[in-house]
C-alpha cells in the first residue's frame, strides 16, 4: 500500500493547501507525516476490525480498515484547510474593522 500516493491524492484535492505547502517548499515534510499518520491509523483500524470480528477475512477488514483510516485522514484535512480559511477571513475582517475605524476619523 502507498501511504505517500493517497496522501498527494488527498493534498491534491484541497488545492490552496497543497499551494501554500509548495510555495513554502513543505509538501514533501508534510507528505511524509501525513503518510506516517495514516499508516499509524490504517494499522489502528485493522487490529480494532479484526478483533471486533475475528471471524472476517483479513483482506476484507484491512480494506474496511483503509476506507476508514482515509476517512479520518480526509476529514482532518478538510477541517485544517477550512481553519486557515477561517484564519484568512478573520484577518481580512480585521482589516476592514480597522479601515472603518481609521477613515472615520
Amino acid at each position: 500500500m502507498q501511504y505517500k500516493t493517497i496522501v498527494l491524492e488527498l493534498l491534491q484535492q484541497q488545492t490552496e493547501m497543497h499551494d501554500q505547502l509548495r510555495k513554502e517548499r513543505k509538501l514533501l515534510p508534510a507528505l511524509e507525516f501525513y503518510a506516517r499518520e495514516l499508516k499509524t491509523s490504517h494499522e489502528a483500524w485493522k487490529e480494532t476490525l479484526s478483533q471486533s470480528n475475528p471471524a472476517s477475512n483479513l483482506s476484507q477488514i484491512a480494506s474496511e480498515a483503509m476506507e476508514m483510516a482515509v476517512k479520518e485522514l480526509e476529514d482532518r484535512l478538510q477541517t485544517a484547510s477550512h481553519d486557515n480559511d477561517q484564519e484568512a477571513l478573520s484577518l481580512d475582517a480585521a482589516m476592514a474593522f480597522v479601515r472603518n475605524r481609521t477613515s472615520r476619523g
